[in-house]
């Protein structure tokens, strides 16, 4: 297999609130699919979460007291970017930091168990995104129930 050109590390965020639900990002210039998470490529020398936290707080104007790393993957077959994906919670709002390719993403709160339907449905964009949902809904889940069991 030959490597893919122009693919780079990137990470992808679920960021949940206190009420459970989660940032979710729409584009008027989206394709294929209409949702998207907060999330975007690696600049050189920086570390996965250092860009999962830049990348949530321009994107969706958020930053997060607490992350917990879901998992690193491939992007695809034959290249060796990777995008690492987070769960991001105790958050704080404020606003967003879009760049110029970024001034039609709008934000929205969804509850997360109907983020996880609609990724179940193919509304999402990137791949990425509901595989991050699917994870941080079976981590908070596992939490829940630890948490309950004390």
């Amino acid at each position: 297999m030959t490597e893919s050109p122009n693919l780079q590390d990137a990470s992808v965020i679920v960021a949940v609130d206190d009420d459970r639900r989660v940032a979710v990002l729409s584009s008027a210039s989206a394709g294929h699919g209409e949702l998207f998470l907060p999330g975007g490529r690696r600049d050189p020398g920086e570390e996965p979460e250092q860009c999962a936290r830049r990348e949530l707080r321009e994107e969706a104007g958020v930053t997060a007291a607490r992350w917990r790393h879901l998992g690193t993957y491939a992007i695809t077959l034959g290249s060796s970017a990777r995008v690492s994906l987070y769960l991001a919670e105790d958050l704080t709002l404020g606003h967003q930091e879009l760049h110029e390719t970024e001034e039609d993403f709008k934000l929205s709160w969804w509850p997360l168990d109907e983020a996880v339907t609609a990724a179940t449905k193919g509304r999402f964009l990137l791949p990425a995104g509901p595989l991050a949902l699917l994870l941080a809904e079976r981590l908070i889940k596992k939490s829940e129930l630890a948490g309950s069991a004390r």
